[in-house]
């Protein structure tokens, strides 16, 4: 088994992809003459993208293939990330596999093909609500970590939460006895979500039995779902999270963290709720956000035009 290096977010990075990186980094530092600040940054985006190597059972950048860095993106993509941002992304991956191709690292720049990213408006994807539940029962509750990942999916199912807000989440947000949660979104614009029994259920549980294990240091700044280090979990952390247990559930789609929002939209609009309280859950500032969901479910309400429409 190859030995792992801890990097700064406690992610095990493979000695092979860790030296690649000290050498980019070096190269960058030396040759390039680059601020502090965009070391950092580059550092950062090639970590994330490590990660999620890592997750591929893929121990070295010079081993990855052209689909490996478009799936990253999608992922970024799903997670909510703008297009500035995913394009920042694709541009530090670039420069380190045009820096491992002229060194003779890598055996060819596998991102000559990758685009910018542009910006689109698509139809969001959803679970069945068979699908969901077969995701939420899949992480090990005998275990601390399995109750906190079923707190966590619970949480973002029942609230609709973006990923950012269900990281940032803190206890004093939780208004237990009146069954609501205090969400801070875009712009810190903060509104009120119902949160249903079962999440209640799972995140009491989590409260009373796991996350004083996770805690360690005196300060958490009050932040609910920890991590091993007894801070924030990322939300690249809580795309592993989901996606192991959608993997789990041997579900045949791609399962993302924003397809639980899409699903909880949905699922509300099918179920009979108002257009505008949905609005008002999701932190919506404008309602023509919202509708795109309505037209999710055309051939549902096809169906019930047919069924109960005396000339349908």
């Amino acid at each position: 088994m190859k030995n792992k290096i801890k990097n700064d977010d406690n992610i095990g990075l493979t000695r092979e992809i860790q030296r690649e990186l000290n050498q980019f980094i070096q190269f960058i530092s030396l040759e390039k003459g680059l601020s502090d600040n965009t070391k950092i940054s580059y550092s950062h985006d090639l970590r994330q993208f490590a990660e999620f190597l890592n997750s591929k059972k893929i121990d070295s950048f010079s081993k990855a293939e052209t689909k490996n860095i478009t799936v990253f993106i999608n992922v970024l993509d799903e997670l909510g990330l703008s297009v500035p941002s995913r394009s920042r992304y694709i541009s530090s991956i670039r420069s380190l596999y045009k820096f491992l191709f002229s060194s003779g690292i890598a055996d060819k720049n596998i991102t000559d093909v990758i685009d910018l990213p542009k910006a689109s408006r698509k139809l969001p994807d959803t679970l069945t609500i068979e699908d969901i539940n077969n995701i939420l029962e899949k992480p090990d509750v005998s275990k601390p970590a399995g109750i906190r990942d079923r707190a966590i999916l619970e949480t973002m199912y029942a609230c609709g939460l973006r990923v950012s807000e269900l990281c940032n989440l803190k206890q004093r947000d939780l208004i237990l006895d009146a069954e609501i949660v205090r969400v801070f979104g875009k712009g810190d614009k903060e509104r009120i979500v119902p949160i249903g029994n079962s999440a209640l259920r799972w995140i009491s549980e989590y409260i009373k039995k796991a996350r004083h294990l996770f805690i360690k240091k005196a300060d958490t700044d009050d932040i609910l779902f920890l991590n091993q280090r007894g801070t924030k979990l990322s939300r690249m952390s809580i795309w592993k999270i989901l996606d192991y247990s959608a993997r789990l559930a041997e579900l045949n789609v791609h399962v993302h963290p924003h397809m639980l929002r899409h699903s909880f939209a949905t699922h509300l609009l099918e179920g009979g709720a108002d257009l505008r309280a949905v609005q008002e859950m999701l932190g919506h500032s404008d309602i023509s956000t919202t509708q795109i969901y309505t037209h999710l479910d055309r051939d549902y309400i096809k169906e019930v035009h047919k069924t109960f429409h005396p000339r349908g």
